[in-house]
């Protein structure tokens, strides 16, 4: 077996290509690599017939033997997708969608498998330029290349494609993916950072995305295989034609019923379809448009479809008027309250823009509530969930409900992404946070309304936040050079329209982006444009939200577990497990409390009742505490043998004192002097070589002595 080398230096790092060699009987295959990671990404075309779009299928697989890992679970192999397996396979899909024509059919498959991990070089963003040349090796019509990078921020500085260290301390994290036209996709997280500097590392990233854009188009050329640029094939226009001469009218005049609710355009639109159809039925059987409708009865759906789409963006390119009769910069009507359910559930919240509503709750769960990784992610858990369900009800359809999809996967992704950068330290707030979006009805940007509800939510939980976080989805219509961009886009402008720009943050800054593209591309200027006119619809709907809720609850629910969280010497974490979990698991029993401990030392203790979680974190920070020499304390007798008695000079620490530093005077037995249960003053004497603490009475007088001292507590969440 031979294959082809070749390479591309890019950014100070090579990418290594070879095709030609792997999975032969794919349409086209490369085997890129960068570091010590490796994918072999293949695209597949075969024929398809009788459908009305483009099937095409991206997948993204992990396998954990490229971490040198063996799966979990009782069947010890790779199962159902990890989440963010899915994530990334829509990043593949996203970028590679608009680039192929509109009127193609064939069945296509690009599949990216991730054979060799190298924790400085994250795979996701080869596989999505690996996808674009596996594609164009395959001589499949394609409007590329395309190419995505990835551009973090480390101070002030951008960087390139960082490494997940990099990403992690950094305050962006922006994947920028785009063609000879322009940019195609956007996928952004920020710790708010402003509109200009998000602009700059989009300008930044597009810069390297069109270094590899050549970097292919010369592959090609070196391997002498020729790209094949799409044209479109002949249609027959008799349908269209006669649609737009008994059409445009009618349809017309629905879409400027401004004060007509969806629910009224969509029945009007498809009267107005079905009439068509009977009376094109109804014309003698040798006529044209009658046997054109036999052949293929989804025609005139898609035709109807073509024609709405036309009056509708030219409506608003050359009235500045949608179908609403909203204003391009307009903001649908909002609504907004917090604390719609009972207090069994931790936090809730509704949120409505236009016909868009979602319902948002907030569950609290301690540190063993976080979801473990098994994924090739650095990363072994995730402690703020957030899940969004997108039900048949919520669009007025009626299907069966399964699992989620890639869709309900990818939107509760965002809107995790969008309030990460607001979250709490964990040693500050140290919960476990699920919060879960419900979709109750959907008429454009569910994403961006599961943001704002879900920010409510939280305060209603009473989390505290750092910063409210808002959310709109930004539209675009472009006819040759005439471009108009929308604010707040509804279900018919995203159906319909060439964007869905989705940006969330902060009245400070941005916190994330997702940008999707039904165009073959478009310049940063626009992209620029976009993000300025986003800002102060953002606000405006922050203002709508303050009034639900503006600050977090001060008391939490009193269904939800109380947690304490302090640190310890790592060094002295087997003092509080104890032989076999012993101590520890004493501790729990005395205090009914639950208690992790992470290897840094962090202690969280939860429980319902405050007490004692207080008592849990005096006793854990007596047994840390060190005792020096010459210390007096204040103790309770808790045993006797015949040598001494042991007294608790500490929550969960005892010392001895010897039956020769009971008095002064000499003691015959123990009892003569202590008993259980007697407080009695000490003094240190000495800690000897195995850290055993031996105490003394002589010379301290029994006064009632001291009281325990009291280390100050550093409680992270409000005791009730």
């Amino acid at each position: 077996m031979e294959g082809q080398n070749k390479s591309i230096t890019f950014d100070g790092r090579e990418i290594r290509l070879t095709t030609g060699l792997y999975a032969p009987q794919a349409s086209g295959s490369v085997m890129i690599e960068c570091g010590d990671t490796s994918l072999l990404v293949t695209a597949t075309k075969t024929t398809k017939k009788d459908s009305d779009f483009l099937p095409l299928i991206c997948d993204y697989e992990e396998k954990l033997y490229a971490a040198g890992r063996i799966p979990g679970g009782f069947m010890r192999r790779e199962g159902r997708p990890p989440e963010r397996a899915t994530l990334i396979s829509r990043l593949i899909d996203r970028p590679m969608r608009p680039l192929f024509p509109s009127w193609m059919r064939d069945e296509i498959q690009i599949v990216a498998t991730c054979l060799s991990l190298d924790e400085r070089v994250p795979a996701d963003v080869l596989a999505v330029t690996g996808a674009s040349i596996a594609t164009l090796l395959g001589e499949i019509p394609f409007y590329g290349p395309m190419a995505a990078v990835r551009v973090g921020l480390i101070g002030d500085d951008f960087i390139l494609n960082p490494s997940y260290r990099e990403i992690e301390k950094g305050d962006l994290d922006i994947v920028v993916a785009g063609s000879p036209e322009g940019i195609v996709m956007i996928e952004a997280g920020a710790n708010q950072l402003s509109e200009q500097d998000t602009i700059e590392a989009i300008d930044f990233g597009y810069e390297a995305v069109t270094e590899l854009i050549k970097s292919q188009e010369d592959l090609l050329k070196d391997l002498g295989i020729k790209q094949i640029k799409p044209s479109e094939p002949d249609e027959d226009k008799t349908l269209p034609s006669y649609l737009e001469k008994n059409c445009t009218k009618p349809i017309d005049l629905v879409l400027k019923k401004f004060d007509h609710s969806k629910e009224e355009r969509d029945l009007e639109l498809e009267k107005i379809k079905v009439e068509t159809q009977g009376k094109i039925e109804s014309l003698k059987d040798d006529n044209e448009l009658k046997v054109l409708l036999s052949e293929n009865d989804k025609l005139l759906n898609s035709d109807f479809k073509k024609l709405t789409k036309k009056l509708m963006r030219s409506q608003i390119i050359n009235d500045g008027k949608r179908v609403d009769g909203r204003d391009l910069d307009e903001v649908r009507k909002i609504s907004a309250s917090a604390g719609i359910l009972p207090k069994r559930v931790h936090g809730s919240a509704l949120f409505q823009r236009g016909l868009t509503q979602v319902l948002s709750t907030t569950t609290l769960g301690t540190p063993s509530d976080a979801q473990e990784m098994d994924d090739l992610n650095p990363s072994t858990e995730k402690t703020y969930l957030h899940h969004y369900n997108f039900p048949p009800f919520s669009v007025g359809e009626t299907r069966p409900m399964r699992t989620p999809g890639r869709r309900e996967i990818g939107h509760g992704a965002l809107a995790e992404r969008a309030l990460i950068p607001v979250l709490p330290g964990k040693e500050t707030f140290p919960y476990v946070l699920r919060v879960v979006s419900e979709v109750l009805s959907s008429n454009g940007s569910t994403s961006m309304g599961s943001v704002c509800g879900s920010t409510l939510s939280l305060l209603d939980a009473g989390v505290p936040l750092k910063a409210l976080v808002s959310g709109t989805a930004m539209g675009l219509i472009k006819e040759g050079k005439e471009i108009r961009i929308l604010t707040d886009i509804q279900g018919i402008e995203d159906f319909l329209g060439d964007m869905d720009f989705k940006v969330a943050g902060t009245e400070k800054g941005i916190t994330a982006l997702q940008m999707d593209m039904k165009i073959t591309g478009l310049p940063v200027s626009v992209i620029s444009d976009a993000i300025k006119k986003a800002r102060p619809a953002r606000l405006h709907i922050l203002e709508k939200m303050k009034e639900a809720i503006d600050k977090p609850e001060e008391t939490l629910s009193p269904h939800a577990p109380r947690l304490l969280s302090f640190r310890i010497d790592p060094e002295l974490i087997g003092t509080v497990i104890g032989p076999g979990g012993r101590t520890i698991k004493g501790i729990t029993e005395r205090t009914n409390t639950k208690i992790d401990i992470e290897d840094g030392g962090i202690v969280t203790i939860a429980s319902h009742d405050g007490a004692a979680a207080e008592e849990a974190q005096k006793i854990i920070e007596g047994l840390t505490r060190k005792v020096h020499e010459g210390e007096i304390f204040s103790g309770v007798v808790t045993r006797i043998i015949p040598i001494g008695a042991f007294v608790e000079i500490l929550p969960g620490k005892e010392g001895m004192v010897h039956i020769s530093q009971l008095s002064e005077a000499r003691v015959e037995r123990v009892e003569d002097v202590v008993r259980q249960g007697d407080e009695v003053t000490v003094r240190v004497r000495e800690i000897d070589s195995r850290g055993r603490i031996n105490l003394t009475l002589r010379g301290v007088a029994q006064n009632g002595g001291l009281s325990y001292p009291e280390p100050t507590p550093t409680p992270v969440a409000p005791l009730n």
